[in-house]
């Protein structure tokens, strides 16, 4: 009975072929929402990431012929863990535009003192945002949004292969000047609710000029809220449109960075 015979650099050829995309995929799913929601156990994720990796390999380009054990090869591992990281915080950038027009609809509306524990990121957050958050996260697997985030990160092998290259300096700066359009885009989100709740506000110094003896503290606080939901009610068809846009925009940026 013949034995399967490996020389050593088709067992280093194989193992390089299967290793480096799964630290690429498996740093993608540590950093990005919904993959690394606290309530995905971790042997789950390392699981996924494998089972992803092993999926492409067969579509992958060949790997570089590089000894694991080496400083090229720790070089060529790290960027394949920065590539990963890069896109899962793209992605937790999009959601981020959902927790900050939260955090200005909260403050509008009064609510900016109730707090919640957001489980994806273990930190508090008003809990206008994790109303926000929860919706902008059904709406992202409602729009198959986990599978083009898979896709594009099939497709980011191609566009940047395994191999010892950075994104040069000019895109690293865009992807930090994508920080400031993400506060842009939260405050769009939360315009139309910002502003009608400052008519209110407007409505409440007018009558507290016309009838000072009314108390506006304990009037205007409950109907603050009541006002500030029922924005809520009637922009929230929006928020699809925001989600597609700004995820849109995401996967764009994700595209420019992984130009070689």
């Amino acid at each position: 009975m013949a034995l399967l015979q490996l020389s050593g650099a088709e067992l280093m050829n194989a193992t390089n072929g299967l290793l480096w995309p799964f630290m690429r995929i498996g740093a993608m799913f540590i950093s990005a929402p919904v993959f690394s929601a606290s309530s995905l156990p971790v042997r789950v994720r390392i699981l996924l990431a494998a089972l992803t990796a092993w999926v492409l390999l067969p579509v992958l380009p060949n790997p570089p012929q590089v000894e694991l054990i080496s400083g090229e090869g720790f070089l060529i591992g790290f960027y394949q863990v920065l590539v990963g990281l890069a896109m899962g915080f793209m992605l937790q950038l999009v959601f981020a535009v959902f927790i900050i027009a939260g955090q200005s609809i909260a403050m509008a509306m009064g609510l900016g003192f109730a707090s919640a524990v957001d489980p994806q990121n273990g930190v508090q957050v008003p809990v206008i945002s994790q109303f926000l958050l929860i919706m902008a996260t059904l709406l992202f697997l409602a729009l198959d949004g986990h599978l083009i985030f898979l896709e594009l990160m099939a497709e980011s092998f191609r566009l940047l292969p395994v191999g010892n290259v950075h994104p040069p300096v000019e895109q690293i700066r865009a992807l930090a000047y994508w920080g400031g359009y993400m506060f842009a885009a939260g405050l769009l989100v939360a315009l139309p609710a910002v502003a009608g709740l400052l008519l209110v506000n407007i409505a409440f110094g007018v009558a507290s000029r016309a009838a000072p003896q009314l108390n506006i503290f304990a009037v205007g606080f409950p109907v603050m809220i009541m006002a500030g939901f029922a924005l809520l009610v009637l922009i929230a068809p929006s928020f699809t449109d925001h989600l597609s846009r700004v995820l849109m925009d995401a996967i764009g940026l994700i595209r420019r960075l992984l130009v070689a």
